[in-house]
């Protein structure tokens, strides 16, 4: 069996500057409470970073107080040892045989220690067993004993996901679903599969949707994400998928900080929303990462409150997932473009 990925598999039934051409950046004013954006692109100038001052020292300053004559002192108070962050990095979108794109993401996690995750449409076309082999592997497959894997429609395309299971074994989640989370440091990370018609549905009475909401309630984590390939909003080639929006609404109910997904084979931020796309400081902040190897897409009109967008470049997106915090960092294959920033959880 292959080895368990990080963290707590659970069963079953137990997310004026304009460039014409490919890359469209949008800054609007940070959402979310404690947030910082900062999103750099080579040329830009201007507001768009954000610094957290130091503290400040205790005006009573430094040193041991004096202790009156005849006490006993007492005991300074133990400092908490706070958890280290824990890294997640990935994107979708991924292996195709014709093209190199694969291979420069790829060699991007060489230098990023953490886990990795896909976000569906890992192996194209089809994801078979043989477009595992012959065109994940020598890529992304390098870094398995690390990854969390999502499906998505390409690898749906091979009946009762037979590739995409024989490549990942255990690391796809039970037997008889798709659908499982993780424990990654202090944060709770759910793996969905937004492929409705092939596994049942997406419905809050769906296997998966008894299934997530259990979950859900079964988890004390603070912080907490969720990874899956159709995304609810989107101003990319596909657009917003409304199947998913029972997943949203079950998110959004249990406080989830961040969803992931792909599909839109393009980067884009937005600002923290609910499930009907207003703008809400407790609301979820979508990442759309669909630049793992994929040929990247032109964007269409676009969505209500999306923040930052780009097709310029193939890259992968890191999350340091702090105790009560995270920290994002879009990264491209030559540096043409970034977006990162900060925020509290929920």
């Amino acid at each position: 069996m292959a080895p368990q990925p990080p963290g707590r598999l659970r069963p079953a039934l137990l997310l004026p500057i304009v460039f014409v051409g490919t890359l469209v950046v949008l800054i609007g004013a940070a959402a979310g409470l404690g947030a910082f954006d900062d999103i750099s692109v080579p040329g830009a100038s201007g507001p768009g970073s954000a610094t957290i001052p130091s503290a400040t020292p205790d005006a009573s300053g430094s040193g041991t107080p004096a202790v009156p004559s005849g006490s006993v002192p007492t005991p300074p108070t133990p400092t908490p040892t706070v958890p280290a962050g824990a890294t997640l990095v990935g994107a979708g979108d991924i292996a195709t045989c014709g093209g190199d794109a694969d291979e420069a993401t790829a060699k991007l996690l060489d230098g990023i220690e953490g886990t990795v995750f896909t976000a569906g449409d890992n192996a194209y076309n089809s994801g078979t067993v043989e477009d595992y082999r012959e065109c994940y592997e020598p890529s992304w497959g390098t870094y398995l004993d690390r990854t969390i894997p999502s499906a998505g429609n390409h690898d749906h395309l091979t009946p009762d996901l037979a590739g995409y299971r024989d490549f990942f074994g255990a690391r796809a989640g039970p037997s008889d679903a798709s659908w499982y989370s993780v424990e990654l440091g202090a944060w709770h990370v759910l793996i969905l599969d937004s492929n409705c018609d092939d596994v049942g549905g997406c419905g809050p009475e769906s296997p998966q949707g008894t299934w997530l909401a259990a979950d859900l309630d079964a988890s004390d984590a603070r912080c907490s994400l969720a990874i899956f390939h159709h995304p609810r909003f989107s101003s990319g080639f596909h657009g917003n998928d409304k199947d998913v929006d029972p997943f949203w609404r079950a998110l959004y109910a249990a406080g989830v900080d961040v969803v992931i997904n792909g599909h839109d084979h393009d980067y884009e931020r937005f600002a923290p929303q609910d499930p009907d796309g207003l703008p809400t400081n407790d609301g979820i902040r979508e990442f759309v990462v669909g630049t793992g190897g994929a040929p990247l897409r032109a964007f269409e009109a676009p969505g209500a409150n999306s923040l930052v967008r780009s097709s310029l470049a193939h890259g992968v997106i890191k999350l340091t997932l702090n105790q009560f915090a995270y920290d994002w960092q879009f990264i491209s294959v030559d540096g043409s473009f970034s977006d990162h920033g900060s925020a509290t959880c929920h």
